[in-house]
């Protein structure tokens, strides 16, 4: 090989070397761009991932307390419920003993019960129907005028057949048409909403 032709040949290969290296060099720097965003990406996606975990184990955390909220009044719910009710059937205990005393205080409410239901209803002839007791006390006081009837307050009673309850009455028409209960037992139901409310600020205030 002459020392022109070696010239030419260093000289292709030095310009090749050259141009190899830029290529490399280029390559280098696009590979370390690659990895520098993929790195970044990976950590966006670490960051989001965990921002995700956390929100999720947040949100679960409230759920549970949330849930933990929920049952404690519940069972607070309940447990006032299991007292309220406790609270009613004493009562009633109590007004069972009351009624089937048949003392003065119970006369005294059994007449207002009577009277409140008679005016409900209106008319001066009403047919009345007491419990078993309160029946028999009063056919006894009826029998020496060998008659089922008797007069309150101007009004004209006749006594029907017993029925099942504590106490009070239940009043109605000749006819049939028109009927107040005002026995004990309806008189609660009616006013138990109230009852309850008044009994729970009375224990719970």
């Amino acid at each position: 090989m002459s020392s022109g032709t070696s010239k030419i040949v260093e000289s292709i290969m030095s310009e090749a070397k050259e141009k190899a290296d830029v290529i490399i060099q280029d390559a280098n720097a696009e590979v370390s761009a690659i990895q520098a965003k993929a790195e970044k990406t990976a950590e966006a996606e670490k960051t989001k991932i965990l921002e995700n975990g956390k929100k999720q184990s947040d949100m679960r955390y409230q759920q549970i307390i949330s849930e933990a909220k929920m049952n404690a009044r519940r069972a607070e719910l309940g447990a006032k419920e299991e007292v309220i009710e406790a609270a009613f059937n004493q009562a009633i205990g109590e007004l069972k003993i009351k009624a089937s005393s048949g003392d003065d205080e119970y006369e005294d409410s059994l007449s207002k019960m009577i009277k409140e239901a008679a005016d409900e209803i209106g008319g001066n002839d009403l047919i009345i129907q007491l419990n078993e007791a309160d029946t028999k006390k009063i056919k006894d006081e009826l029998s020496a005028n060998g008659s089922d009837s008797f007069q309150l307050d101007e009004i004209n009673f006749t006594l029907g057949e017993p029925i099942d309850a504590m106490g009070g009455a239940v009043l109605k028409t000749v006819n049939g048409d028109i009927e107040v209960n005002n026995t004990i037992e309806a008189r609660l139901e009616r006013f138990k909403s109230i009852l309850r409310s008044e009994v729970a600020e009375i224990l719970f205030k």
